[in-house]
């Protein structure tokens, strides 16, 4: 049984000419809507729909895509709230220092003393680089970007990750 990871959300149409407008949740949109790549689209329960990637371009917050076979909005109007996902298979070996986003999600965070921060929940991309939320264990939450300053080390077999927070940034 395929492992599926969800890269993005199809949350409109785009024009008249089968585009559609998708809400991304892929950490490398450029590599994963690259022209002639697979992706499958999940609508409720049924079997995934294989799409075969026409085009992709950026529109403000969204990454537009056309799909072959698919030219008209009338074929593509049906796939409101879709979610399309790779498989497991289909993720390629990163850089060293570069991991997929559910590797890092779950993942305990504790300061290089072996304090306990909490546990990563979510990851935002807002631009330069990457920030991880992480859920403190009194309930608060706290922002740490992932950069070479405070991220120490990164170990996604047991899960743990050591930051060296700088001051004000667990306060």
């Amino acid at each position: 049984m395929s492992q599926w990871f969800n890269v993005g959300k199809i949350v409109n149409t785009h024009g008249l000419n089968g585009e559609v407008r998708v809400i991304s949740k892929t950490d490398f949109a450029n590599e994963r809507y690259q022209k002639s790549n697979i992706l499958y689209l999940f609508m409720t329960e049924n079997e995934p729909i294989q799409l075969t990637v026409k085009s992709h371009r950026t529109h403000k917050n969204f990454d537009l895509l056309c799909f072959e076979g698919f030219t008209n909005i009338n074929d593509v109007e049906k796939w409101k709230n879709g979610i399309l996902k790779i498989k497991k298979e289909q993720l390629t070996s990163l850089d060293e220092g570069e991991y997929y986003f559910y590797e890092i999600v779950g993942c305990k965070v504790v300061t290089n003393d072996g304090e306990e921060i909490g546990t990563v929940k979510e990851i935002l991309t807002p631009g330069a680089n990457d920030v991880w939320v992480v859920k403190g264990n009194k309930g608060k939450e706290y922002l740490i970007p992932f950069i070479d300053d405070i991220v120490k080390s990164v170990n996604v077999e047991d899960k743990i990750i050591t930051i060296e927070p700088m001051e004000g940034l667990l306060s």
